[in-house]
């Protein structure tokens, strides 16, 4: 079985990227190692990656429409994951180019460099961002689409033009809406990892709205695991998008003051909340637990007992 895996050196790319290798897949994995964060990390993901005989690693961005689809020509594909994207919601209000670039134009330049291959599905990462702001909460797949930054409506574009390719490719198409994702080789401008990194560097960390704001956190692997589920799984013919997600809510005021006992050193500055972000996710994963019958997730206070000892153990602070 091979699959194709792009921005398979990102947070959850390379995590699914590892858990289907050690399954015994066969993985190729594109990604142009962005420079939007660490690029050290993203090498040590890499060196990870090549331990395993079945990896094969292209080094293409998927603006290139014309040297993606001649690497994609040469292979032989049976699953697709298009986890590539430019990341984070901030950036987005900065630089809305390279979203649209990026997000847009390589999400349909990779399924039409895929157009004449026989894909069995296609599995795309979509965002809770699509959501924006909302009244009522847990947020479900029928709630409004009102995404309040670049970067999630990107994402909304993505899901319109997934449903167009579904209707032509006549394949499962399978969007996935992912609520602030952590764990351990994440992003380090993501809450939890930035904060570890600011305290072993003794340096000063700047807190949105002094924390008041609620983030629903999924674990990476119960992402890896629904991705995998939802690859074996036999599908319609349809476009589905589904919310990935715990369902619970935690507090980012309370995680800090965590933090605070943990390391009583740490230097935490509450600073104005940033235009880009929404005050709270919560989402409802009834319908992803109805359709694969998945229903433990994993405990956020176990997730983060996990993801400070791996820290601590792997030194990450030096990729960073």
């Amino acid at each position: 079985m091979n699959i194709l895996i792009t921005g398979g050196l990102g947070f959850i790319g390379f995590s699914l990227s590892k858990y289907l290798l050690e399954k015994g897949f066969k993985i190729y994995c594109i990604d142009n190692q962005d420079k939007y964060y660490s690029v050290k990390l993203k090498k040590q993901r890499l060196l990870i990656l090549k331990t395993h005989k079945k990896f094969i690693y292209f080094n293409n961005d998927i603006t290139n429409f014309s040297k993606l689809k001649n690497k994609i020509a040469k292979i032989k594909i049976d699953y697709l994951f298009h986890f590539a994207a430019q990341a984070g919601v901030r950036y987005s209000l900065i630089n809305p180019k390279k979203y649209y670039d990026t997000n847009v134009k390589g999400f349909n330049n990779i399924i039409e460099a895929i157009n004449k291959k026989k894909l069995k599905k296609i599995i795309y990462a979509s965002s809770s961002s699509v959501y924006g702001d909302q009244k009522k909460f847990p947020t479900d797949e029928k709630s409004e689409l009102n995404a309040k930054n670049v970067y999630g409506k990107s994402k909304i574009i993505n899901e319109l033009n997934a449903n167009i390719w579904c209707k032509i490719l006549k394949i499962p198409i399978l969007g996935l809406r992912f609520f602030t994702v952590y764990g351990e080789w994440g992003r380090p401008d993501m809450f939890i990892i930035k904060l570890l990194n600011r305290y072993s560097k003794n340096k000063m960390f700047h807190l949105n709205k002094s924390g008041n704001h609620d983030r629903d956190f999924t674990h990476i692997n119960d992402v890896v695991r629904i991705c995998y589920r939802l690859m074996k799984k036999k599908s319609e013919k349809k476009h589905l998008v589904f919310n990935i997600c715990r369902g619970k809510t935690i507090n980012i005021k309370k995680i800090s003051e965590y933090f605070k006992t943990m390391f009583p050193n740490i230097k935490i500055k509450n600073v104005k909340a940033n235009k880009a972000d929404v005050h709270k996710t919560h989402g409802s994963n009834l319908k992803i637990k109805k359709y694969l019958n998945y229903n433990k997730f994993v405990d956020f206070n176990y997730g983060l007992v996990k993801i400070i000892t791996w820290f601590k153990e792997y030194k990450i602070n030096k990729y960073l």
